[in-house]
């Protein structure tokens, strides 16, 4: 079997390392792209890398080799909608009614490409990045008994988060896909809710009424990109905040995929639709993709992560 790499202390980081000696073995063409992804990591990284990996492997349970199959699998088709982005200027879907057909319709083709989603967590810097935004400045800022809601939630990586800090007072998450909301529960179950149960609830952000619960904070990461009407869901999460509550939000630009239909050229670009749907943005970071610096993505228009924290205006 593949061993480890050097640069990851398997005595320390003994999640992580079991983790890449599968990699490895399963795809080794990644091994220099993630070799040099982690010779960047700092100490503080390689704690947060050890603690997805740990949740992932719970995650993925006995099928751990098939979710690294999967990262492979993502690579492939997002190489391929690389390629379109170059040549044509934009993303190759344009609506949601092709993304469902395309996409989302076809299970087998969702199951892998959710599987390696799971692996960028740690593989792709960026993201990593942005799950550390979220919870060491969004979650630490919230008020005592917050009233927590994410939209979208996943692989439930985040909401894992606000469910075991023990600050949180009720935990939502809202999905529009009822097998999504089955796969939240089933990983939150995995990794442990210590008590603490969180409310899992099938609804399409769009058809909420005005008058809804108001909550303290709100989460909307990697969803934003996936929609037709990007504004009309910012003005929505604006009205399901108290006046104090805040919004994160994490939209990846230049970001080309099977199912992305907005397309943002630039960091500030994501500020302003923030901005524009009646918030006043508290703090914003951006993180360029794996292995580039900001300036050489900016340049060659490379992906970037752009994490905005923002309150009610």
């Amino acid at each position: 079997m593949s061993t480890a790499s050097s640069l990851i202390d398997e005595q320390r980081f003994p999640q992580l390392a079991a983790l890449m000696r599968i990699q490895y073995e399963r795809t080794p063409a990644h091994r220099a792209y993630l070799e040099t992804r982690f010779s960047h990591a700092s100490a503080e990284d390689f704690t947060t890398l050890e603690e997805l990996a740990s949740q992932i492997r719970q995650i993925a349970r006995s099928r751990l080799g098939e979710i690294c199959d999967g990262y492979d699998f993502i690579c492939k088709i997002v190489r391929e909608e690389e390629i379109f982005f170059r040549r044509k200027g934009r993303y190759r879907l344009q609506t949601f009614e092709e993304a469902n057909r395309l996409v989302y319709s076809d299970t087998e083709y969702m199951g892998h490409y959710m599987d390696g989603l799971l692996l960028t967590q740690i593989y792709w810097s960026n993201h990593t990045a942005c799950y550390q935004f979220y919870r060491n400045v969004f979650l630490k800022q919230a008020p005592a008994n917050y009233d927590y809601l994410e939209i979208g939630p996943g692989h439930g990586l985040l909401l894992y988060q606000a469910l075991k800090d023990e600050r949180s007072g009720s935990v939502k998450g809202w999905d529009v896909s009822k097998a999504s909301i089955g796969q939240t529960w089933d990983a939150l179950t995995v990794m442990g809710m210590s008590g603490k149960k969180p409310e899992l609830v099938l609804q399409d952000l769009y058809a909420v009424p005005d008058d809804s619960a108001k909550f303290d904070c709100l989460t909307f990461s990697e969803v934003l990109e996936h929609l037709e009407d990007p504004k009309g869901a910012l003005v929505k999460l604006r009205s399901l905040l108290k006046p104090s509550g805040r919004l994160f939000v994490n939209v990846p630009i230049n970001s080309p995929a099977p199912d992305h239909l907005y397309l943002l050229r630039s960091p500030e670009d994501a500020v302003e639709a923030v901005r524009a749907a009646g918030f006043e943005i508290e703090r914003a970071e951006f993180f360029p993709m794996t292995n580039h610096t900001m300036e050489q993505a900016r340049k060659h228009k490379l992906t970037i992560s752009a994490c905005i924290i923002a309150r009610p205006d």
